[in-house]
């Protein structure tokens, strides 16, 4: 039995983590820890969370021999100084995206990590996102040959951007970028188109990032200017093509007060990829291929296995410090446009 806290009782916490290990035989949530001038943002939410108990004391979490794993879901700027602080603490950490904010900063947490003998891993969830998986699925059917080429969109129509300020690749390409990698491993070349289009010099409001594999190409996109359903995912094959319906967005959806209850239904058929290649034959097959639900148990699934019987984590140290990577060049060239500004203004 692997005992878990958590630190923060937003969103993420209250739909992608305590759901996914609320039913579990293998793991108990003990603690949420907020702190004292967070409390009132979520506090309507608590008492549909009976079992766990609340608290300011940090300390009461850190010291208490029970709890084997702290889970860090804070602004960003947190996640580091948390990460450390439970590791010395001896307790096992799960931090959300992004892991830190430079890839050297993770790279010290993780030597700590490895010095103390505990599990630290950054909760890069959306590996196991429905349509991906989906994806994954085909590729590894066979059914589209060799890789040729794949895209990943994650794209919005928003008039201002989506910050004035650089952060866009820190909060949606994290989750992308480590998606390619887990897929598809370390590139062996990589080009970055990075703009500021609602916020020049200051935003990083549209990104082409591209990651080359031998004879192979993937790459990254995100755009705030795309008002038409473009694919989430489209992959080309020495054989055929397989193309994904884009993201449905939950970013404006009305939040209900209450337990969040997961759904483990499939998406609707229209939401199904299709999957068109040439068979032994010579003939042209078309097929639909079902998209599922999301998995982020597995993450916890992980966790438990690296905790309870020394296995490898599902996300790689070494991924971790390579997604952080790319996502400081990324930035210092959506950062480099300032610069232009000031010569050309």
């Amino acid at each position: 039995m692997v005992t878990v806290a958590y630190i923060g009782f937003g969103v993420s916490v209250r739909e992608y983590h305590i759901p996914y290990v609320e039913n579990r035989d293998d793991i108990k949530v003990k603690y949420v820890y907020r702190r004292q001038e967070d409390i009132a943002q979520f506090a309507e939410y608590e008492p549909y969370y009976p079992e766990i108990i609340f608290t300011t004391d940090l300390e009461q979490v850190l010291g208490d021999d029970e709890v084997d794993l702290v889970v860090v879901n804070t602004p960003d700027r947190f996640h580091v100084p948390y990460a450390k602080q439970i590791l010395e603490a001896g307790k096992h950490a799960l931090v959300e995206k992004p892991f830190a904010p430079t890839a050297k900063e993770a790279a010290e947490v993780f030597a700590l990590a490895k010095e103390k003998g505990l599990i630290c891993m950054p909760n890069q969830n959306r590996r196991f996102d429905a349509d991906f998986l989906a994806v994954k699925e085909v590729l590894e059917s066979g059914k589209l040959g060799k890789l040729v080429r794949l895209e990943s969109h994650y794209d919005y129509f928003r008039e201002n951007g989506w910050y004035d300020h650089l952060g866009t690749l820190y909060n949606l390409a994290v989750h992308t970028v480590d998606q390619v990698i887990s897929l598809l491993g370390m590139p062996d070349d990589t080009h970055f188109d990075v703009r500021s289009i609602h916020h020049p010099g200051v935003g990083d409001d549209y990104y082409d990032l591209e990651f080359y594999y031998g004879n192979s190409k993937a790459s990254v996109n995100t755009s705030m200017c795309v008002l038409i359903d473009y694919p989430r995912f489209t992959v080309h094959g020495t054989r055929g093509s397989f193309t994904l319906p884009p993201v449905i967005h939950n970013s404006g959806r009305k939040k209900t007060v209450g337990r969040h209850v997961i759904s483990t239904q499939p998406a609707p058929e229209e939401r199904w990829g299709t999957l068109v290649y040439k068979n032994d034959a010579g003939g042209t097959v078309t097929e639909k291929v079902p998209v599922g639900c999301a998995h982020y148990e597995r993450i916890y699934d992980s966790l438990v296995a690296a905790i309870e019987h020394g296995e490898e984590k599902c996300v790689k140290d070494e991924e971790v410090i390579r997604v952080l990577e790319i996502l400081e060049e990324a930035t210092q060239i959506a950062g480099s446009h300032a610069e232009k500004e000031k010569r050309e203004g």
